[in-house]
């Protein structure tokens, strides 16, 4: 069995909140929804949370058709920014561009940004065929993965390179095997998605 932390417990024990990562959430939450075996919520908070990455885009609109529409992430926030072209080093000083960010499961960590430069538009390199240093691939676990991975390749610009099959993983320290069903596949922009659900 799963050891979880005695702050953790009492509180389920109690119906109360549990606060993690700075918010208070449903104590059913703690436990509700997928679990990677042999990790355990840390039993003191880590220094840094990985908030988001963002994705610099060719047609927003598009990205959303997937990122939304197939994949099912919920945006919460929408908007069209002004940038400077220094910190974030892309596009003309100047330059506007759209922002959107979607979330999963949880409010705080592990979002998606799509970023489209409008006025004027960052030139797209050519689509990636092949991917190596630098590159990135982004695993996303979900609930029906043969019927999410079917309707992405409506999307324009996907380009898949593995249909859903079963993938079988060592277990962490001796554990069980992981047994996981997934597809791959570029996004229009040529992030690599792993795009799985993890099974019993």
């Amino acid at each position: 069995m799963k050891r979880i932390a005695p702050a953790i417990l009492a509180a389920l024990a109690a119906g109360c909140t549990v606060t993690t990562n700075n918010h208070n959430y449903p104590a059913e939450m703690a436990t509700d929804g997928p679990r990677a075996a042999g990790v355990d919520m840390p039993e003191q908070r880590i220094p840094t949370d990985v908030r988001r990455s963002t994705i610099i885009v060719r047609d927003i609109e598009n990205s959303l058709a997937l990122y939304r529409d197939v994949i099912g992430l919920e945006v919460n926030y929408d908007t069209t920014v002004t940038t400077s072209g220094v910190a974030l080093p892309a596009g003309e000083p100047g330059a506007t561009a759209r922002l959107v960010l979607l979330n999963s499961n949880d409010p705080w960590v592990g979002w998606v940004g799509l970023m489209e430069w409008l006025d004027p538009a960052i030139p797209a390199d050519d689509y990636p065929t092949r991917m190596g240093p630098g590159d990135v691939v982004m695993v996303l676990n979900t609930d029906d993965v043969e019927g999410r991975c079917e309707a992405a390749k409506a999307v324009p610009g996907v380009t898949f390179t593995a249909e859903p099959r079963l993938q079988v993983y060592p277990g962490r320290d001796g554990g069980p095997e992981i047994r996981v069903m997934g597809c791959n596949f570029f996004d229009p922009d040529g992030i690599l998605i792993e795009l799985n659900q993890i099974l019993e």
